[in-house]
């Protein structure tokens, strides 16, 4: 399993978060397909299935409640910085600093949010499940304007070159999520480790949005 950290644990029964995070883990290493809610049974270490029925009516709806968790963490990470003081380029890549320490901490759950709901579930979906996909997609939307109302800002304060904005947030965000596709964790990595890591693709991140004028003062 991932890395967690305490930032927006949720309220409520802790042997649902335990169930989400081992789903999280599961769908992680196997995709949704090939992911039987036996396989995440054992990982939880529950004795029957009856637990997990209990929280979530089927694998399904596990696979979304572990998409909502994963958009809502990513809320958590970046929310209070892109309505918060400073700049744009401050806030931006201090955004992406934090969205990119939240893959390399979170790994399975914003992994497996990467892989995206329409490809793990297929073209035959119910009227239900395309509801939940809607919904799950509205929260991804909500994020993505979060930074895209940043880039807007930097472009109006001249902090950033002008751009075609709607492009260059699905550029960004691209880059910051391709994290959870080839970071591994280290033996012995340290928190310390992970934050330098985080900082240089932060640095990187924001770079193309820089008036030319600007390049040079990226350290």
């Amino acid at each position: 399993m991932g890395r967690k950290r305490e930032i927006g644990t949720p309220a409520g029964d802790e042997k649902q978060q335990g169930i989400l995070d081992s789903a999280a883990a599961v769908f992680m290493k196997q995709g949704f397909a090939l992911t039987s809610l036996d396989d995440i049974s054992d990982n939880y270490g529950a004795a029957s299935k009856g637990i997990i029925y209990y929280h979530f009516r089927s694998k399904t709806n596990l696979f979304f409640a572990v998409q909502r968790r994963a958009m809502e963490l990513t809320r958590q990470a970046i929310g209070s910085i892109a309505t918060g003081p400073g700049t744009p380029r401050q806030r931006l890549e201090q955004m992406s600093v934090a969205h990119t320490l939240l893959v390399m901490e979170h790994l399975d759950y914003l992994r497996v949010a990467a892989q995206g709901l329409e490809m793990q579930l297929g073209s035959r979906t119910t009227e239900e499940e395309r509801r939940e996909i809607a919904s799950v997609v509205a929260l991804r939307d909500s994020n993505e304007k979060l930074y895209l109302d940043v880039i807007q800002a930097g472009m109006k304060s001249g902090d950033f070159r002008k751009v075609d904005p709607r492009i260059a947030v699905k550029a960004l965000l691209g880059a910051l999520n391709w994290t959870s596709r080839w970071y591994h964790p280290r033996e012995g990595e340290t928190p310390a480790q992970r934050q330098k890591l985080a900082e240089e693709i932060g640095r990187f991140a924001i770079h193309a949005f820089l008036p030319e004028r600007n390049l040079k003062a990226v350290p």
